[in-house]
């Protein structure tokens, strides 16, 4: 734990000293971890920090906000902000804190995390800035347990297109097999996600073919 911790402090001075100028973090909030990268395309590097917005609870955890900064008279101001991007601290199950990073690639940002007991599960979520906001573009996912199944959701928001493949595992020798694989793809469109309103509400989507179950967060259309 303080080896992590002594790497996000290291990361977050590595940022401030690039650009001579302090972070203003909000009272009582704590940095999780950071990145830098060209979000907007005007080649100058924006600042993206998940936060953890006061102290923890030992029984609800402590909810978590993204801010996106960019520099303005070199001073970081802020940008953007979301309290939906990112779960709290203890959403994660009995896995724990379900934070697992924010990248930035290709002027997308990608944020992953995961969670789960036995049953596992994880996402990663791509936003672009576009039209003055981060929208939703790729959601990719995979859930399942081991013995039993996996499930790997990828979904094109742009397009509409999604893809889901499912394994089926047997351990009846000390080896997992595969007995089974399914593969099936649609198309969802109209879906208008924004970094902001990520998690407003719950969509269900049942395929044609195999009948799955998807269940997707979205914003308001």
């Amino acid at each position: 734990m303080k080896k992590a911790i002594y790497i996000l402090i290291f990361l977050v001075t590595l940022v401030h000293s690039s650009y001579g100028q302090k972070l203003p973090i909000p009272d009582n909030y704590s940095v999780v971890d950071s990145v830098s990268g060209d979000l907007d395309k005007d080649s100058i590097a924006e600042l993206v920090v998940a936060y953890n917005t006061g102290p923890e609870n030992e029984i609800d955890g402590i909810p978590r906000e993204l801010i996106v900064y960019k520099l303005k008279n070199n001073k970081w101001t802020e940008w953007k902000k979301s309290g939906q991007a990112l779960y709290g601290s203890k959403d994660g199950g009995m896995m724990g804190d379900p934070f697992g990073e924010i990248e930035i690639k290709n002027g997308i940002l990608l944020i992953s995390q995961n969670g789960g007991s036995s049953w596992k599960w994880g996402f990663t979520d791509k936003y672009r800035f576009q039209n003055g906001e981060f929208y939703l573009i790729g959601y990719s996912s995979i859930a399942g347990k081991l013995c039993e199944y996996w499930k790997d959701v990828d979904f094109n928001l742009s397009t509409g297109k999604m893809i889901i493949k499912k394994e089926y595992e047997e351990c009846e020798t000390e080896e997992q097999e595969i007995y089974k694989r399914e593969n099936e793809t649609l198309f969802e469109n109209g879906l208008k996600i924004t970094i902001q309103n990520r998690q407003e509400r719950e969509i269900k989507i049942t395929t044609p073919k195999y009948g799955y179950e998807i269940y997707i967060a979205v914003g308001k259309k």
